[in-house]
């Protein structure tokens, strides 16, 4: 790609463009975790927003191309571990195929550059505070709901230790990125109108989160004391059936260290087998907990013979309610079944072209079935929780229909063993913390290795446990009742303002061009 090119103008991109975009991009990646520099996201958006001024819609979306890339592949580069530890595949290979996917997810927010630049050419007010927001918005919901989606990198996640998290129980996290966007062009207004009042916008932003945040959504209730199991079970071992049984074995003294607690969970895939052939175990796991009164949560897959499907799923079992008059019943009641399965990773795509070509498309447990979008909630010691396994925590919008008047609580479970110590465990951590807020519910989150972790319904971590330990998290949560705007509303109010801000942008824009006529 030729960037000193023209796009038959007389006036090539400049460097200084070029550099501000790539730094931009560069910086905006330790905004998020695990270096979590929170205000590079803001300048980062300045230094973008000052690169695209008087440039092409061509130049735009090439910078912004730039931009983004320099942002996703250094943040994004924990993907390779799997690839290269667990699927077989030589490094340059393995970089070349991250590299594909954040070239891929670079082309939305370059798009939205390249309208912004065609259509609202003119800087101010309207440019900057309706029109980009407003299309930067929109290829973000592009990306995380196209080719099944990943809306990762998303600007509002950079800022959960923010006071614009305030903004998230009523619009999600797509409203903190909206607040990062506009208070990024009020800095630049500032600069080229030179006017601080502008600098107002951001400031006003910052303390309405901050009023909000006081904001209670949710009514909670007693604390119940949670046991969350980390067997730390090395991710070469977790499918190897001689390994079915220490790892059994391993959590189970896990459990023993969990006397006293009400609910006892289990991350995802704790039981390394098919449920089908682990019927007798889990009965005995269900008379065990009931007669110590004690719910009990665990991640197993299960196999539907008459529909030739497995399903990735999480089992509630043991003390189910109060009256403990409810058991295990195999295959039915009280389970969850993975709705949003990751690519290659739980399905493959074309799989009878894509598996012979490589391991890595051949991965353990990569043929699962999906389950429905909505199911009924898991129901353990008297508790409603609303769940996702692993990389459902991504997407707001779909756990939303699972989160009524009544549920408590949510509980996730997961397995992050597939990208060692990268800062992909963090960033999924983050997003969890996205969720509690956004839901007003705190999260009960058990994960193999690590981040094993309880958040309380502000998004505050309540206590965590240390990465690649086989250790019990001992915590005590309190369930929530009631729910936020965000779960009613979801992203109606913000797609009703992405509509209203184009209409009005393109209104004064022909106004501004018809004065010129």
């Amino acid at each position: 790609m030729n960037w000193n090119d023209s796009d038959g103008f007389s006036r090539p991109v400049s460097q200084r463009a070029l550099w501000g975009a790539l730094l931009s991009g560069l910086l905006c990646g330790f905004a998020f975790a695990p270096f979590k520099l929170w205000p590079l996201a803001f300048v980062a958006m300045l230094g973008l927003l000052a690169s695209l001024h008087q440039q092409t819609g061509k130049r735009a979306f090439r910078l912004t191309w730039l931009f983004a890339m320099a942002m996703n592949l250094p943040s994004l580069w924990w993907i390779h571990v799997s690839m290269t530890q667990f699927g077989g595949i030589s490094l340059p290979v393995a970089f070349i195929l991250v590299a594909v996917l954040c070239a891929y997810l670079s082309l939305y927010p370059a798009l939205a550059a390249a309208i912004l630049n065609r259509f609202f050419p003119r800087s101010g007010a309207t440019r900057l505070l309706l029109a980009f927001p407003a299309l930067w918005l929109i290829s973000d919901w592009a990306m995380g709901h196209v080719l099944t989606g990943f809306p990762w990198m998303w600007l509002g996640y950079s800022q959960t230790d923010t006071w614009l998290t305030g903004f998230a129980p009523l619009f999600g996290v797509q409203s903190i990125t909206l607040a990062v966007l506009w208070s990024a062009a009020a800095c630049l207004l500032c600069w080229q109108q030179r006017q601080i009042l502008w600098l107002l916008l951001p400031a006003l932003l910052f303390f309405t989160g901050y009023g909000l945040q006081q904001k209670v959504w949710t009514t909670s209730g007693d604390p119940v004391k949670f046991a969350l199991a980390q067997g730390n079970i090395p991710q070469s071992s977790k499918w190897d059936p001689n390994f079915i049984k220490p790892t059994l074995v391993r959590y189970i003294a896990l459990t023993r260290e969990s006397k006293g607690a009400d609910i006892i969970i289990w991350p995802e895939s704790a039981v390394p087998a098919l449920e089908n052939d682990m019927r007798e175990f889990m009965t005995n796991m269900d008379d065990a907990m009931r007669s110590q009164k004690t719910g009990f949560i665990t991640g197993i897959q299960y196999y539907d013979q008459s529909l030739d499907r497995y399903y990735n799923g999480v089992v509630a079992t043991g003390l189910i309610d109060k009256a403990g008059t409810r058991s295990y019943q195999y295959g039915q009641g009280n389970r969850w079944y993975k709705h949003h399965l990751l690519p290659i990773g739980e399905f493959v795509p074309f799989g009878d072209l894509l598996r012979p070509i490589a391991p890595f498309f051949d991965l353990p447990m990569s043929s699962f079935s999906r389950g429905d979008l909505q199911q009924e909630n898991l129901l353990s010691a008297g508790y409603k929780f609303a769940t996702s396994i692993c990389y459902e925590m991504e997407y707001s919008d779909e756990l939303r229909h699972n989160i009524h008047d009544d549920t408590q609580f949510i509980v996730n479970v997961s397995n992050d063993s597939w990208f060692g110590t990268s800062g992909g465990p963090w960033q999924h951590m983050e997003i969890a913390r996205m969720r509690a807020m956004e839901f007003g519910k705190a999260v009960l989150r058990a994960t193999n290795s690590g981040v094993t972790l309880a958040i309380d319904q502000k998004g505050k971590i309540i206590d965590m446990l240390p990465q690649f330990q086989q250790k019990v998290l001992r915590v005590e949560a309190r369930p929530t009742t009631g729910v936020t705007p965000y779960t009613r509303w979801g992203s109606l109010p913000l797609i009703a303002f992405c509509i209203a801000a184009l209409l009005i942008a393109l209104i004064q824009q022909n106004r501004r061009r018809s004065r010129y006529l």
